[in-house]
């Protein structure tokens, strides 16, 4: 490691803000993907102010040194693994929310503020922040909006995107660019804001949020039908969609998922079940609309139909599904989490070929998905020490990526590109598609020195 790197970086930056022990630094190799290289970052970096990050961003292209922004390291794509030698550029000390403006409906924050924690603040303001991934008592925001992260709730809010109004970002070369507004409308030049949104860190440092928030609603009550088929829960789903229903929750767990829950929580759901669905409203009359979902249920051949009473009952139901890619994790150990997304009407087709791919390489495969929007997580479970099961879970992560694609899909609905995804970015994408990927890199980031080796 280069003592100037070293040295150039502590000139602007405060004591204990600079790390080398490389004990220290490999904790900050990886995210949470499986099968996805890392090399050995040079230094970490924790800055808390936007000038720090000016600093380190105008000290890496001096000096021609990758740089790999991080949040949490909650992702699934190893878009925050490091590369070999680079600067890895911890975000988790700005984690201040700036403002919360009620008339305006926005709130100001800095990228490494918790999701939960913005949400429970803007909640005592009598707002709502919709965007919950799962990790949502983990990640931060600028995680979210760099893998532009979805969650449970987007059948009816929609994903991060939605959300960003503004940002401020350090470019590559240290200038600081805002882009977007604080408006409720503006639709002035081109819409970079959106574009940063999901560039993984790859054309800069996002170093100031402005987010749209929605008057909190009601609390929602949840919904639980037990279904004898896939094929005939994902027919609910479309009867549910199709019928005109808005649902703030629409989620399917298969039979496999349902088990492991309930073998790590002891949950009590039911095991007799090839696939639960879990419906919610939070509307003013949720009971009502639930007793209209649930009839479309039985129609559809629901066995048992049972609706939550309160919103305790309903939060047990939510934990279920919250506790589902958890619960797979320990059926063997490790896991690879695919991310489709189809369309609604294909989600049947989506479900029965990844049981045919799981008995096709012998492997457990559970499926939970918000089924609303069509955005499946065929779950692979593996046992890492064991080399031909691990080859036979990456061939099938592939199968059920390709599978996805065949269906008119696409192969992440919020978790991101990264390392995992790149190879198949290409082939949903095109060559004229990856072409103009290229040129927009390269026009924010000529070097080359942003997450290098992520998307392409």
């Amino acid at each position: 490691m280069s003592r100037t790197l070293v040295e150039r970086l502590q000139e602007g930056l405060p004591a204990g803000a600079v790390l080398t022990d490389p004990d220290v630094t490999a904790s900050y190799a990886n995210d949470m993907a499986s099968f996805c290289d890392a090399g050995a970052p040079a230094v970490v970096v924790l800055p808390r102010t936007v000038e720090q990050v000016q600093h380190v961003m105008r000290t890496a292209t001096e000096l021609r040194v990758p740089v790999v922004p991080q949040g949490a390291r909650t992702g699934l794509s190893g878009a925050a693994n490091a590369s070999e030698g680079c600067i890895v550029l911890s975000l988790v000390k700005m984690d201040r929310i700036l403002e919360i403006n009620t008339v305006d409906r926005i709130a100001v924050v800095e990228p490494g503020v918790i999701n939960a924690t913005l949400s429970r603040a803007v909640n005592e303001k009598g707002l709502y922040y919709p965007p919950d991934p799962s990790s949502w008592e983990m990640c931060t925001i600028g995680g979210n909006i760099g893998t532009a992260s979805g969650g449970l709730c987007c059948v009816k809010y929609g994903v991060t995107a939605e959300y960003v109004l503004g940002l401020d970002v350090v470019l590559a070369d240290g200038r600081l660019l805002s882009t977007g507004r604080r408006t409720a409308k503006g639709v002035a030049g081109y819409d970079l804001t959106r574009l940063f949104v999901g560039s993984e860190g790859s054309l800069g440092i996002v170093v100031r949020a402005t987010l749209a928030l929605k008057p909190e609603p009601p609390q929602q009550l949840v919904l639980a039908a037990e279904f004898a088929s896939t094929d005939a829960a994902c027919d609910a789903v479309c009867k549910i969609m199709e019928g005109g229903h808005v649902p703030s929750l629409l989620e399917l767990m298969d039979r496999t998922t349902v088990k492991a829950v309930n073998a790590m929580a002891n949950m009590g759901l039911p095991e007799t079940t090839e696939a639960l669905l879990l419906a919610a409203f939070d509307t003013l009359d949720p009971a009502a609309d639930l007793a209209a979902v649930g009839a479309l249920c039985e129609a559809a051949g629901a066995t048992q139909v049972v609706p939550a009473e309160d919103a305790a009952e309903s939060e047990l139901l939510l934990q279920a599904r919250r506790l589902s890619l958890t619960a797979l994790e320990a059926v063997k150990g490790t896991t690879m989490i695919d991310d489709v997304c189809v369309p609604r009407s294909r989600l049947a087709e989506m479900l029965t070929g990844v049981d045919r791919i799981a008995e096709k390489y012998g492997l457990t495969i559970g499926v939970c998905c918000h089924a609303g929007d069509g955005n499946t997580h065929p779950t692979v479970c593996f046992d890492a020490q064991d080399a031909d099961e691990g080859r036979r879970a990456r061939e099938s992560f592939d199968e059920i990526m390709a599978l996805g694609l065949e269906l008119g899909g696409t192969i992440t609905g919020e978790h991101g590109v990264g390392v995992l995804k790149k190879e198949w970015l290409a082939r949903e994408l095109g060559p004229v598609g990856i072409e103009m990927q290229r040129a927009v890199k390269a026009a924010f980031d000529p070097l080359g020195l942003l997450n290098p080796g992520k998307l392409f």
